[in-house]
């Protein structure tokens, strides 16, 4: 996997081409993975009976979206594929933002929490910055960002799909630059030795704004 030096909205296209025609796949392979934990640990910093605005950035076909609603909080989805976004609307009956990550127009300040499940690392570094910066004005203050990447220390192309890997200490560093303070964050599946954990799921907080040095 080599890094490249495509321009980066030709790099979404091609990726969201490969889940536009794996349709079927990914949904019948995803729809029934046990993220409990990465609810669990989404949801824990917030009061136990807040009705929480939710931002499902990556939706695809609307599981999480669908497992938020059935808690009673107001889950709005988000994905780059239109046909996605179609089988979401489907499924959960919850308003889905057809919107690209790299060309996201997101109101201020609208949502408690973020709950971006395997689909960040699709960001290519360079942009990177710039879309933690707008989750972080879409967040209210205090807001949770929840994201879960494929770890590692790589960028650049799996078959059609491209990926940006970061162990804990790179993606601190690209959260704190944001204005996030990371809260928590573990390696999954539970329960494995580490070699065997690919996933890195980190909980982070929009905090305040620096005041400006006198």
């Amino acid at each position: 996997m080599n890094r490249t030096n495509e321009p980066s909205d030709e790099i979404e296209t091609i990726t969201l081409g490969h889940y536009n025609q794996n349709v079927e796949a990914f949904w019948s392979g995803t729809k029934d993975h046990d993220v409990t934990q990465n609810y669990a640990a989404f949801l824990a910093p917030f009061p136990k009976d807040k009705t929480l605005d939710i931002l499902d950035l990556g939706c695809g076909p609307g599981r999480d979206v669908g497992y938020f609603k059935s808690l009673g909080h107001r889950p709005v989805g988000l994905d780059g594929s239109e046909v996605f976004c179609n089988m979401a609307r489907q499924y959960t009956g919850c308003l889905i933002l057809k919107q690209k990550f790299l060309s996201m127009e997101l109101p201020r300040h609208a949502f408690d929490g973020i709950f971006a499940n395997a689909s960040l690392f699709h960001v290519p570094s360079q942009q990177l910055p710039r879309v933690l910066a707008e989750l972080y004005a879409a967040l209210r203050p205090g807001g949770i960002l929840f994201l879960s990447n494929p770890r590692g220390n790589d960028e650049g192309w799996s078959g059609q799909r491209y990926g940006h890997y970061m162990q804990f200490e790179t993606s601190r560093l690209f959260l704190e630059k944001a204005g996030f303070e990371v809260l928590d964050y573990y390696y999954r599946p539970l329960g494995k030795p580490i070699h065997e954990q690919p996933w890195l799921a980190i909980v982070a907080q929009a905090a305040a704004p620096k005041a400006a040095s006198t």
